[in-house]
């Protein structure tokens, strides 16, 4: 499996995530804080689709009013 890293801003956190997951090929992303802590990790299944993904962009708004800088690690099929 390939893992790819983002420095992103709060601001930016759940643009980047919605445009990941939209290449499709994302198994996993794990949200880190500035420290390289993990923050939150959310597994992707195959076919997941907007119902099942709006929790986890609640949950990334939330995440994102919090954070100034974070890395976004995505793990890749």
């Amino acid at each position: 499996m390939e893992e790819e890293t983002y420095r992103v801003t709060g601001d930016t956190l759940l643009n980047t995530v919605k445009k990941i997951i939209a290449e499709g090929n994302a198994r996993r992303i794990i949200i880190k804080n500035e420290e390289g802590e993990s923050i939150v990790e959310f597994p992707l299944t195959v076919g997941a689709v907007g119902v099942l993904l709006a929790p986890m962009f609640a949950a990334l708004g939330t995440i994102a009013a919090l954070l100034t800088n974070c890395t976004i690690v995505v793990i890749r099929k």
